[in-house]
């Protein structure tokens, strides 16, 4: 490892560090779980149908502000796409309004980009989003960090790793699912590791099609790694089953509310 790597580890620990929020992820393990970030719509209507035939769900960060367009990613979601995620039993979380990164802006503008994201969820749906929040780009700021800790349920990061025995809950470790079946071995000796540890695994990927963007993955790549997650032994849960295991529903129903005030 040369300097530079060594640099970033050591500024990587540190931030891990600050503002954490601790909860011992207990004896519930192996677990996976598959998210989806923006979100574009064939991550719904492809991810969601290949993960339903799995008998499993998924957890979907939203930005809704980039309902009805279209980019690199593919179209985007459409209103009536967040009655049927939901509907479907998937995981309705959030990822800002207008999916800016943290470091573009002040903190407390961030913030109310959260608030606002989390609002909009609930004024389409008549109902609250999980109080799970995904850093869009997995760009964020200490100051950032600190506030949303004690305001949301879980904040989800792209650091990769596995969350267990003890899970923090203000940077949520999760690993990327991308490109075709050349990384399905990558991404099976994850879950292999997973197993092993007894721990909680998260993947994030986001459009799903036969050629998918930078940030995608292929459709034969997503069930060859939720099927083999399945047969491993592994519970296929999404991030608000396995923090209702640990939290209890208390906390989400009381960070609910707070969007309602």
């Amino acid at each position: 490892m040369d300097f530079r790597s060594q640099l970033g580890s050591v500024r990587r620990q540190v931030l891990g560090s600050l503002y954490s929020r601790r909860a011992p992820l207990g004896d519930g393990g192996p677990i996976v779980t598959f998210s989806f970030d923006d979100f574009p719509r064939s991550a719904y209507t492809v991810g969601g149908a290949v993960l339903k035939n799995f008998g499993a769900r998924g957890t979907y960060y939203t930005a809704v502000g980039l309902m009805d367009t279209s980019n690199e990613l593919g179209e985007q979601f459409r209103r009536a796409d967040l009655d049927a995620l939901v509907d479907d039993g998937h995981e309705l979380a959030s990822h800002t309004f207008s999916h800016i990164s943290s470091r573009s802006v002040s903190d407390l503008h961030f913030v109310e980009e959260v608030d606002r994201g989390r609002k909009a969820i609930q004024e389409m749906t008549g109902q609250s989003d999980s109080g799970n929040f995904a850093f869009p780009f997995g760009e964020f700021t200490l100051g950032a960090r600190k506030i949303l800790s004690g305001r949301l349920r879980s904040c989800r990061s792209i650091w990769g790793g596995f969350n267990g025995p003890e899970i923090d809950l203000s940077l949520l470790r999760a690993n990327s699912l991308y490109g075709d079946n050349h990384n399905a071995e990558a991404a099976k000796q994850l879950i292999l590791q997973n197993k092993k540890r007894k721990s909680w695994l998260i993947f994030y990927t986001h459009d799903v099609r036969p050629d998918p963007s930078r940030f995608g993955c292929t459709t034969s790549l997503l069930e060859s790694v939720i099927s083999f997650a399945s047969h491993s032994g592994a519970r296929i849960l999404t991030v608000d089953e396995v923090l209702t295991e640990i939290t209890g529903a208390a906390h989400r129903d009381s960070l609910a509310a707070g969007v309602t005030a």
